[in-house]
């Protein structure tokens, strides 16, 4: 556990540095950057909700036990790379963290297809990730920002399993993986409101 938290905690340390002073004076962009801390909280207080569902529920609780059953499977982890680079640039990184959102979104498809019991808590995840995404892109366009918009049409297909526990594995990967990714997107966010 402390190798993991310091694995996570140290692309962070090069961040400090970061140029972002045309932002970091904007009252509005900090009023936004608060909102969104806060909503990006909500939002993993219900992707843990929903890991405690798997685990109590399909007695799939510990990423180390299943990890044989993860080499089978092809559940990728969506990139943020540039939220924690050295050369640290709100716009790619924003970008980057709508199209997370985006992948998730419809990944939780699987989950809502393995607990139809909470069918309701994946439908409101998968609305505050539409709003959270929506208000990245209306702080882009207010900071004027490129912004790169995805097709709905062109969603990427949902991950096939070629049985029930796989497809409860790969639930469970991909709640695992969001919630990594949803860290790293707070990180950013209270990194951007820190400057």
């Amino acid at each position: 556990a402390l190798l993991l938290a310091v694995l996570l905690w140290a692309p962070w340390r090069a961040l400090h540095g970061a140029p972002l002073t045309e932002l970091s004076g904007d009252q509005d962009f900090q009023l936004f950057l608060q909102r969104n801390l806060e909503f990006t909280r909500k939002i993993r207080g219900d992707v843990a909700a929903l890991q405690r569902v798997v685990c109590d529920t399909l007695q799939l609780c510990k990423e180390d036990e299943l990890l044989l059953a993860r080499q089978e499977l092809d559940i990728a982890q969506a990139p943020l790379e540039q939220c924690h680079r050295r050369t640290f640039q709100a716009e790619t990184c924003f970008s980057q963290i709508r199209a997370g959102l985006r992948i998730y979104h419809g990944s939780l498809a699987t989950i809502r297809a393995l607990l139809p019991g909470h069918a309701g808590l994946v439908e409101t995840l998968q609305l505050d990730m539409a709003n959270l995404s929506s208000n990245i892109q209306q702080q882009m366009e207010d900071l004027g920002l490129a912004t790169v918009t995805y097709p709905t049409e062109n969603q990427d297909p949902l991950p096939t399993f070629s049985s029930h526990f796989h497809h409860q594995v790969g639930g469970f990967f991909i709640l695992a993986n969001f919630q990594r990714f949803l860290e790293t997107a707070y990180r950013a966010l209270r990194h951007l409101a820190s400057l």
